[in-house]
């Protein structure tokens, strides 16, 4: 039953309750570093929570995909439900002030390529289970 929800509902979230400041600062916590580390060039290595939330949506995009890849009766509504996300997404992104990021509208991108990979690979494997004599 809880195959079916879209896992990227997950950043989604994240980052409304970012957006809301149940953790971090008025803006979120987004810009705040999590990790530094320097390197052996003499650079050094920087992450923000902004990225970790980006790196966790690539994760559960590679996850989705792999779901995709599922030939069955249900991968219709994987897809319907995965398209409701990415509406979502994209109004919260047209409507809403602290949405207007960089990170939101790359979180929307991750939505919108769950979907055209998901339909992409379910099209095509469907291709390959008919067979016309």
């Amino acid at each position: 039953m809880f195959s079916h929800i879209p896992l990227l509902l997950i950043p989604f979230i994240l980052y409304n309750l970012g957006l809301l400041g149940l953790f971090g600062g008025e803006d979120g916590p987004w810009d705040d570093q999590i990790l530094h580390v320097p390197m052996m060039s003499g650079g050094v290595f920087a992450m923000t929570f902004g990225d970790l939330l980006v790196l966790i949506a690539l994760v559960i995009l590679l996850v989705e995909v792999l779901k995709a890849t599922r030939v069955s009766r249900a991968s219709v509504l994987d897809h319907m439900l995965s398209t409701f996300v990415f509406v979502a997404f994209l109004v919260e992104f047209l409507l809403v002030r602290g949405a207007a990021t960089s990170l939101f509208f790359t979180l929307t991108v991750i939505a919108l390529v769950d979907i055209l990979a998901g339909f992409s690979i379910s099209i095509r494997s469907a291709s390959r289970d008919v067979s016309i004599s």
